[in-house]
Formats: C-alpha cells, structure tokens, sequence
C-alpha cells in the first residue's frame, strides 16, 4: 500500500475495549468510547461498540454525522460544548451533549422543540482543571434553569480533568463530584442517570483497589482505547496493546551527510533555533516523506536504529545508526495521542485496516 498510512489494528482495538469495559464493569462504571482521534472512522467505531461501550463520544458534529451515515444507531454524545452555530445539527445527529453554558441549552431546547425531539445533557462541572464547566457555586442555580426547558432531558453531570491543567483525578474530585449529583438529586427530587467522572485519565484512580468509586459510573475513554496508555504519565495498562495504531513513511533520499549544517544559521521554517550536535564526522542520514502536515513529529517514536533529527512541513530528518534503508523503503513509527490526532485527521495519511499477524 501507499505510504504514508496508519496500519490499524481492529482486532486489537477491540480487545483493548473490552479489556477495560470488563475492568470498570466490576466498579459500575459504564464506559463511553470515545472515537474523535478517529476523525468518526465507523470501522473503529464498530470494534468499540463491540467490545461493550455503551456508547461513543465526538468532538465534532461532522464526525456524528458520519457515524449516523455509516449506520451507527448507538446513543452518540457530542463531548465538546456545542457551537450555537451548529445547535440544530446536534439536536438531529446527538442524542446527548456536554454544556456549561445556558444560552447554549436554551437554543437546544428551542430546535428541540422545532424537530419534536428531546435532547440530552450532561452538566460540566469545574474542578480544578480549568478548562470547561460550571463553577461548583453556580451548579443548582444552573440546573434549575435547565430544568424549566423544554425539550431538553438532564442526564448527568460531568467533568473533565487532565487536559488543559493536568490535573489529576483523585479520591477528592471524584468525591466532590459525588457529593454534587447527590446534592442535585436531593433539591430537585431528579435521579441523574450518568455521573461522568472524566477520561483515560482517570483509569489510575479507578483501578485502584483502594478506590471507593462514590457515584461515578461513566468514562469517556479514548486514548486507553486506541493506544493502551493512560495520559497522565503515558504507561501502558495491563493487558493492552499499545501498538494497535501504527504510521509508515516511505523513504525518499538516503545518502551520507556531514552531522554540522553550514553557513550562518537563522530560525527554521517553523520559527525554531537549531540546538548545536556534537560534531561526527559524516553519518547516513535518511529522509522520509512525512511532516507537519501529517502529523506532530514531536509525537512519534522511530524504529530501533533510527533517531528524529527535525522536520518541516513535509520532509523527516532521521539519523541512521543501524543498516541504511535505501530509497523507497518503509520505516514504522509509533504514536502518541497527538500524533494518532494530527495523522487521523490529515488528508495526506491513508488508513490500512489490518488484521494482528497480517504484515503490513
């Protein structure tokens, strides 16, 4: 096949979807697969739904859209705050979505009406993390104006944690959650069907044996999915396939080049200030057809042998220690969360669906 692509394990995506579905079912704790890495891929999509998520979150309506189109008829949650631009759009493709503002409820709930549905929410509460979410003070106020709209069905509360701040989830947050829904519940005599304690993040706290999981009974999990890791300190979690994506790139030149650039240096086309090597003599260096506008190059890891010297917008620079790859050639990189995101997303990277002792 074409290079550059993902090689994408389905099979091993599966299993790592069950293996967590089975870990947190013993908790209680439902798991929604989250697939907007994916760009919407229906075919990942369907490898999570069969593991056991009882449903998938997006970031983005286009990519809803898309699972709708595939025939998805599993519940789909818009995980990003909707756009007022885009409200009635999520109102006919998501049954649920995440908010922390008003106005943008009370538009749901006008184009609610207008298509004679209901949409679902989840209230987004700020814990520390400090990107999206109800300040704690302002969370009854807010839910008993939600309450009053029509067309619009409060499912939970949520928060996500990790992502802008890297906060951690623990013992405290998870409780101060807790305590919120059973608040809410008490002073509005409502029961909040989901108490989303967050993401992959939060896989840590909740494996823990020690861990008390109060009333958080869903996750919205992405990267532990596709890549087996956790995103607090990048581990891989037992039992998962952390290899599950992969990224080839052909090789475009291979020759010997002196280690030292030469002639006065500036800044690199992406504003950077090239750190001095030691000096080498001349070593192989190899060039291969990737760049910025496949992915983030800060996020891959090369074969043994090979080490990332920079890229620019479409050439990768490695240093060649082991036999010289000749032009042509294929070398496979691993992926972090943000690389998987930059490739999935990018028109230039093609997608190889495989099975596990298939050779790519």
């Amino acid at each position: 096949m074409s290079a550059p692509r993902l090689d994408i394990h389905l099979d091993q995506i599966g299993h790592n979807a069950r293996s967590l579905v089975n870990r947190l079912e013993v908790k209680g704790i439902a798991v929604c697969g989250v697939t907007k890495a994916t760009l919407g891929s229906p075919e990942i999509a369907r490898q999570i739904l069969a593991g056991g998520a009882t449903s998938l979150g997006e970031s983005r309506i286009e990519n809803i859209e898309k699972l709708r189109g595939a025939g998805i008829e599993a519940e789909l949650i818009l995980i990003r705050s909707p756009m007022m631009s885009q409200i009635d759009r999520v109102v006919s493709s998501a049954d649920v979505s995440l908010n922390s503002e008003l106005d943008v409820i009370s538009g749901l709930s006008a184009c609610a009406l207008g298509q004679n549905r209901r949409h679902g929410v989840i209230l987004m509460v700020e814990l520390g993390d400090l990107r999206e979410g109800i300040m704690p003070c302002d969370l009854h106020e807010f839910v008993s104006r939600v309450l009053a709209l029509p067309g619009i069905e409060l499912r939970g509360i949520g928060t996500n944690l990790a992502c802008q701040s890297g906060v951690i989830p623990d013992g405290a947050n998870m409780s101060e959650l807790s305590a919120l829904a059973s608040s809410i519940e008490s002073t509005f005599g409502v029961v909040l069907e989901i108490i989303s304690g967050g993401n992959s993040a939060n896989l840590p706290w909740a494996f823990d044996a020690t861990t008390d999981v109060g009333r958080i009974n869903h996750l919205r999990l992405g990267e532990s999915i596709l890549l087996g890791r956790e995103p607090i300190h990048r581990s891989v979690l037992s039992g998962l396939h952390a290899d599950a994506v992969s990224l080839v790139g052909e090789v475009i030149e291979s020759k010997e080049k002196p280690s030292q650039p030469r002639g006065a240096q500036g800044q690199t086309a992406f504003g950077e200030s090239v750190q001095h090597r030691q000096a080498r003599g001349e070593s192989h260096r190899i060039i291969v057809a990737l760049g910025h506008q496949d992915l983030d190059p800060d996020g891959i890891t090369p074969p043994i042998g090979f080490e990332i010297l920079g890229a620019s917008s479409d050439h990768l620079v490695l240093a060649c220690v082991a036999s010289a790859p000749v032009v042509g050639s294929e070398l496979r990189f691993g992926l972090n969360y943000s690389a998987l995101v930059r490739s999935m997303t990018s028109p230039f990277v093609s997608r190889n669906y495989v099975e596990t002792d298939q050779e790519a």
